[in-house]
């Protein structure tokens, strides 16, 4: 019962955190074009990663919510033993990733506004 839980969980974000495709940058992908951005499609880029990131940090928030959700209904993990374990690990992820999730966006926002000061010079 509980593996049938987190696949529909795993199924349920899966299905609603779909988006269009996207550019695919490495981390030293990243850094390089942060070192080196100059003009506003490149601002975009950085942009657009940083928002898409924020997205994903944003569903893997929810859906450790939805499984604590999930612990805390069912009767077979619904105790002080999981809840310790299982249940504040799931809250304390809920926390940390929309924390991330927060930062991300913030960063994607500071690149957007570079992007404007680029176009206008």
């Amino acid at each position: 019962a509980l593996l049938s839980l987190v696949l529909a969980m795993t199924l349920t974000v899966s299905a609603a955190t779909t988006q269009p495709t996207r550019e695919h940058l490495s981390k030293t992908q990243l850094s390089a074009l942060i070192a080196t951005a100059k003009t506003p499609a490149e601002h975009q880029r950085i942009a657009d990663y940083y928002r898409a990131q924020a997205g994903d940090l944003l569903a893997q928030s929810e859906y450790h919510a939805q499984m604590a959700v999930g612990f805390k209904q069912n009767p077979a993990t619904n105790n002080d033993k999981v809840e310790r374990q299982t249940v504040n690990h799931c809250e304390y992820l809920v926390q940390s990733l929309k924390a991330q999730s927060v930062k991300a966006e913030a960063l994607a926002k500071q690149h957007e506004q570079m992007a404007t000061a680029a176009e206008q010079k």
